[in-house]
């Protein structure tokens, strides 16, 4: 009797157990896209969140919001596994949304010299800069001084990226949100690294870390904790290998970075 009730329970196991394959598999796909939502006039975290079916907390954390009452108009929120920007409809006036200053204050004379200003250094931006990619600035992985520049007839090697000088075990934050492709120390020559997946085929590198603090498939906001910094595989003075690449073809950090 105990030998029978084992086969039928083996006879069930068997397809619950391909039914769990198939869904994980399904998720991995679904966690693998993601897209930039910009957030327009009247639109809030719970319906942006409700239109892409992501959990409102999640999306909270993913992007790094404390405070999911106060999104402003232009945040730029990444959206982990949705294949294409939606339309969110607006909240009514009487909402938790904070609005944008009023428009009285922008028709003022006094306003006319800052707008020249801004024409002026929209034409002394660099082209390069403005065509790489959507993402117009990245924030820098950690502050020290740059003791290596990008070098664009490098073959491969340090010269794709710069390197900036840190003390030994100093915190490496993520220049943009995005994805982590990659976590491991199995790349030649760059020690513990890191790549991280953004919109647009852009993808930064991180290298020489002492120790890599999130794992591939992780998605992390902008300014998050992702490694700390340690000694090049060769040796010498602790320092961070930074790379950003639009696609496969390595550009300058520099033009990315305030």
């Amino acid at each position: 009797m105990q030998t029978r009730v084992t086969r039928i329970k083996q006879k069930i196991a068997v397809p619950l157990l391909r039914l769990s394959a198939l869904l994980m598999l399904l998720l991995l796909i679904a966690c693998s896209r993601g897209v930039y939502h910009t957030v327009k006039p009247g639109q809030n975290l719970y319906r942006i969140s409700r239109a892409y079916n992501v959990d409102k907390s999640y999306l909270a954390r993913v992007n790094g919001i404390s405070d999911p009452a106060m999104i402003k108009v232009g945040t730029r929120l990444y959206i982990p596994g949705a294949g294409k920007v939606r339309y969110v409809p607006p909240v009514k006036k009487n909402s938790n949304y904070t609005k944008p200053a009023a428009k009285k204050t922008a028709a003022a004379k006094p306003l006319r010299k800052p707008s020249l200003a801004i024409k002026k250094a929209k034409k002394t931006t660099p082209l390069s800069k403005t065509k790489a990619t959507s993402v117009k600035t990245l924030t820098w992985p950690l502050h020290g001084k740059v003791v290596r520049k990008f070098s664009p007839k490098a073959k491969a090697g340090g010269g794709k990226g710069i390197e900036i000088a840190a003390r030994a075990g100093s915190s490496v934050k993520a220049a943009e949100a995005g994805k982590a492709i990659y976590s491991g120390d199995g790349v030649s020559g760059y020690g513990h690294l890191i790549i991280l997946q953004h919109e647009n085929a852009l993808f930064t590198v991180y290298g020489f870390n002492q120790k890599n603090l999130v794992r591939q498939g992780d998605f992390v906001s902008q300014g998050e904790e992702i490694a700390l910094s340690g000694v090049p595989p060769a040796g010498g003075q602790a320092r961070l290998h930074f790379e950003v690449r639009k696609g496969k073809a390595a550009v300058d950090p520099i033009l990315y970075l305030p």
